[in-house]
């Protein structure tokens, strides 16, 4: 059976907490932005990232565009075929379901 992590060479980790949870417990606008990622982004990282922007007083588009940012630079570190900085397109489809 194919995993649903896809191709990617990123080390796999073990979750001591309840990821479907967790990800209930997100703002909808992440929980939606990470639904769509082309990543497996746990939870807790994307949470992190959620509140350090919004403690700089980040709009939620500057919070999204900040998490595809650091996806792509993952992307683009593992050598991922879909990485290409910027993804402007995409920025701009997100910002538009806001």
């Amino acid at each position: 059976m194919m995993s649903n992590l896809g191709a990617t060479s990123l080390n796999r980790q073990r979750r001591a907490r309840e990821p479907m949870r967790e990800f209930d417990r997100l703002p909808p606008h992440l929980r939606q932005w990470l639904a769509q990622a082309a990543l497996p982004w746990s939870p807790a990282s994307c949470r992190k990232i959620w509140r350090a922007a919004e403690a700089e007083g980040a709009s939620v588009g500057d919070v999204l565009a900040r998490l595809e940012r650091a996806e792509q630079k993952t992307l683009a570190r593992i050598g991922h075929p879909e990485s290409r900085l910027p993804r402007q397109d995409q920025l701009r489809r997100r910002k538009d379901m806001l």
